[in-house]
């Protein structure tokens, strides 16, 4: 738990909330999101139950991500126009210590539909 805290902590800048042992959770707030992490073995859900989790990043400058990702020993997915909740825009994707799927996403056109790969 204490990996996973710092990853999203120090290398995607989330705020560690709280800690309620009770319920094993940790609270990490990610702009006006909130990432919640389980630490209970017997409730965790089994692997696979999650394509990816999208993070959005309003300044998205991939030069200065991938750099920061890197220093922190995180291996930066190709940056590429990917369609998401509010439109295509550019993303990449990256992996968490427990091997959960993460993309963060930059500003979108607002399209409501993919765009046509151009060929």
């Amino acid at each position: 738990m204490a990996e996973m805290t710092r990853f999203y902590r120090d290398v995607l800048g989330a705020e560690l909330v709280a800690w309620r042992p009770e319920l094993g959770l940790t609270h990490l707030r990610a702009g006006s999101s909130m990432i919640d992490l389980l630490h209970d073995p017997e409730r965790a859900p089994a692997k696979g139950n999650m394509d990816h989790l999208c993070l959005r990043v309003e300044h998205f400058d991939a030069a200065a991500i991938a750099a920061h990702l890197e220093a922190h020993g995180v291996a930066p997915g190709e940056v590429r126009q990917r369609f998401g909740a509010e439109g295509t825009g550019p993303s990449l994707y990256l992996q968490d210590p427990e091997g959960n799927t993460i993309e963060l996403k930059g500003p979108s056109d607002g399209s409501p539909k993919p765009r046509k790969a151009s060929r």
